[in-house]
C-alpha cells in the first residue's frame, strides 16, 4: 500500500484505500490559471505545471475534489477508467524537480 506521498512517487502507485477515482484535467478546456494547483492538498500534491499544460498525476490524486470548486472553467473531471499505463513517464520527473510546489 502506498500511504505517503513519497512512497507513491517512488512506487508510482495509488493508495489502494482511496475510493474515489483520480481526477483529470481536460487540457483543451483549461486556461492555465493554476487555481487547482494551489488548492491541491500537499498531502497529495498531484497537480503540476508541465510546460504550457496543467496535469494531474493520478497516482498522487486521491479524488478528494478540493480542486473542483476553484476551477473557473470546470475542466476537471473524475477519471473512473484511468489506467496506470496512461501516465507519461516524463510526468514523474515533476514531483522530483526543484519546481515541486509541494
Amino acid at each position: 500500500m502506498s500511504s505517503t506521498r513519497a512512497t507513491r512517487i517512488e512506487t508510482r502507485e495509488r493508495n489502494e484505500k482511496w475510493q474515489n477515482p483520480p481526477l483529470r484535467i481536460e487540457m483543451l478546456e483549461c486556461i492555465n490559471c493554476d487555481a487547482c494547483l494551489r488548492h491541491c492538498p500537499p498531502t497529495f500534491g498531484a497537480i503540476f505545471n508541465h510546460g504550457a499544460d496543467v496535469v494531474i498525476i493520478p497516482e498522487l490524486c486521491s479524488g478528494c475534489d478540493k480542486c473542483l470548486p476553484v476551477c473557473p472553467v470546470d475542466c476537471i473531471y473524475p477519471d473512473p477508467d484511468w489506467n496506470p499505463a496512461q501516465v507519461p513517464d516524463d510526468w514523474w520527473s515533476l514531483p522530483l524537480s526543484e519546481h515541486d510546489p509541494y
